[in-house]
């Protein structure tokens, strides 16, 4: 399996290489995690529930966070056992590009394999998973972000505008949020 995305954090990139780099904060946003425990240095245990289908499983398993390049990238080894329900392993490329002082886009491309019942049920449902979990990490990491660092909520035209990334788009918004 490959997913390549990218997601944009409500922070400068500075408090986006912090948060991805806190654990009780990921710990929190993290779908079924249970525990991360330090084992030494950028590398943890991990003890996760999850559901792929109808395989649902405790994993434990072990992160690994590789070629550190604070506050720009990072890979992310990973790999766990869930005992009957089958095992996975992979990596994640992470890249942080910065997009003003408070909005940061998250580059990421994951590549895994599993194996064991996991890989019985079948592509398509092992990647709409991995989509669904991703897109609820990105939420929960995004909640984190706004409460940790108080960021407040753009009004929809400002965000909608900033989101087709167009300077005029920008400028606009600029002046709503200056003006408005």
């Amino acid at each position: 399996m490959e997913l390549t995305a990218q997601q944009v954090l409500p922070v400068g990139q500075a408090q986006a290489w912090e948060a991805l780099n806190d654990t009780t904060l990921l710990q929190q946003a993290i779908p079924g995690c249970e525990g991360m425990t330090p084992l030494g240095e950028n590398q943890y245990e991990v003890l996760v529930m999850a559901a792929v289908g109808p395989v649902k499983a405790k994993f434990k398993g072990k992160l690994k966070l590789e070629d550190l390049q604070p506050p720009d990238a990072y890979t992310l080894q990973f790999e766990g056992q869930g005992g009957p329900a089958g095992h996975g392993k992979g990596t994640a490329q992470i890249r942080l590009e910065a997009q003003g002082p408070r909005q940061t886009v998250l580059h990421y491309t994951v590549k895994a394999s599993v194996g064991g019942k996991l890989a019985q049920i079948g592509s398509r449902l092992i990647d709409m998973a991995a989509q669904k979990m991703s897109a609820d990490f990105f939420e929960r990491f995004n909640e984190a972000l706004k409460t940790r660092y108080g960021v407040t909520e753009e009004a929809p035209a400002e965000a909608a505008a900033a989101a087709t990334g167009g300077l005029w788009a920008r400028l606009m918004a600029w002046l709503r949020r200056l003006f408005g």
